[in-house]
């Protein structure tokens, strides 16, 4: 990879710095012969939830289905199509945002390893070197601290959406918003790995994807899509990590 300045423009992106290319980068990674072992016990995790919560997914989306129909008064059924449109994405952005925080709550100790070697492995620095004893406790903390954050604020963001889709024109801006806060939510969850790893504190973290806000609502917006189509959901989480790698060296200059 090219040398790399931290020079930004006037809308917080890196020049030189693309998402897209940090994930096609983490897609090449894996490919590689030392780093294709620490990604196999993630992958297996993200299966067996992929079975149970796709499995879940679609015995419950008929049946939600039939009771939005129901609802709907006979004299608007012209708008059927579009509620189903709206209904079923709906549901895939929840299965996706739901997939990921849980794969990545359970697989954390593996993702922050990947990271680390992926780290190691581009700059040829590893990062602080922690014994797992006290690895694996201090980062599910740290996933319980973003896991907090998420809930908190989504709350908040919920909220907010529900009052302004109350509000005509005003309610169109509810997908925009919602969309933008997942995106955030994706990049905050993945980046937080290479970071975690040199125990960055996690308002810093937040303040540092801050200035390359455009990088990171990219990037957590292509993790979130691939995170709602199935199947392309279980390889997600090890291109992600490893893409997020390659998003936090470049953010910080390092090649």
């Amino acid at each position: 990879m090219n040398e790399l300045t931290n020079t930004r423009g006037s809308n917080g992106m890196l020049r030189g710095f693309s998402s897209l290319a940090c994930l096609l980068e983490g897609v090449r990674l894996l490919s590689q012969p030392q780093l294709r072992i620490f990604i196999l016990v993630p992958l297996a995790i993200n299966f067996v939830l992929f079975l149970f919560a796709t499995a879940l997914l679609i015995q419950q989306f008929s049946g939600a289905l039939d009771w939005l129909m129901e609802w709907l008064p006979g004299w608007l059924d012209f708008l059927a199509w579009i509620l189903w449109l709206l209904f079923a994405f709906t549901i895939l952005l929840v299965y996706g945002y739901s997939f990921s925080l849980v794969t990545n709550l359970i697989a954390a100790p593996f993702n922050g390893l990947l990271a680390e070697k992926i780290e190691a492995h581009l700059t040829g620095e590893a990062p602080p070197y922690e014994p797992l004893s006290q690895m694996i406790p201090r980062t599910l903390g740290r996933e319980l601290l973003k896991l907090w954050y998420f809930i908190s604020r989504g709350l908040f963001v919920a909220l907010g959406l529900l009052l302004l889709s109350f509000i005509p024109g005003l309610n169109l801006l509810v997908w925009v918003l919602g969309l933008l806060w997942g995106a955030w939510s994706m990049a905050i969850q993945y980046v937080d790995y290479p970071a975690d790893n040199h125990q960055l504190p996690f308002i810093d973290l937040r303040l540092h994807l801050g200035r390359f806000r455009l990088n990171s609502f990219s990037f957590g917006g292509l993790v979130m899509l691939g995170n709602m189509v199935p199947l392309l959901n279980v390889f997600v989480m090890p291109i992600a990590v490893a893409g997020a790698t390659v998003f936090w060296i470049k953010s910080n200059g390092r090649v």
